[in-house]
């Protein structure tokens, strides 16, 4: 065999254990995507939904918002922005009990281990707190995930405010050059 042969065939196989390490990747970042989407989906449900409500309305070019739908934009979004804060620290709270309960199960997995290095406790009290560990992650990344909504929805209501001054000193223009 020659010497671009064997290395052809130590690429073709690097390939291969990076192509089932992506696949892998995937399948377990879906399946948590899933249980973050879970804990989300009734924290910001009716955000969402109002969001989607408006972006309908602007994706009609033709008929820009009205002053009365600008108005309810700004009004019913403060509404779902306070009660989205206001369920965003309940997941605070879950997302630090999630926290908690995973350094439990690892302090007492490492605890009951009586053999063994540092580094082998350590990493035998990871491997046994694992479940804990991504629960935990889901959590956080669900808390980060509804923060950023509320953000999204306060940077919209931001920008419907600045629309309804705009079309307000438009029309104050048009009064007062006639």
């Amino acid at each position: 065999m020659c010497m671009s042969e064997e290395k052809s065939g130590t690429d073709e196989e690097l390939k291969k254990k990076i192509a089932d390490i992506r696949e892998r990747v995937e399948h377990n970042s879906s399946e948590i995507q899933e249980i973050v989407d879970s804990i989300v989906e009734p924290y910001v449900k009716d955000l969402d939904n109002y969001v989607d409500f408006i972006k309908d309305v602007l994706k009609d070019g033709e008929n820009p918002p009205t002053a009365q739908e600008l108005d309810d934009f700004c009004m019913n979004l403060s509404v779902y922005i306070y009660y989205a804060s206001g369920m965003q620290e309940q997941l605070g709270i879950k997302d630090d009990i999630a926290r908690a309960v995973y350094k439990e199960m690892y302090h007492s997995s490492r605890d009951s281990i009586d053999k063994g290095t540092v580094a082998d406790k350590d990493s035998l009290a990871e491997l046994a707190s694992q479940e804990e560990a991504l629960i935990s992650a889901a959590y956080k990344r669900a808390y980060n995930t509804v923060k950023a909504k509320v953000s999204a929805a306060q940077e919209i209501m931001g920008s419907v405010k600045k629309i309804i001054s705009r079309r307000m000193a438009e029309t104050e223009l048009t009064r007062i050059s006639q």
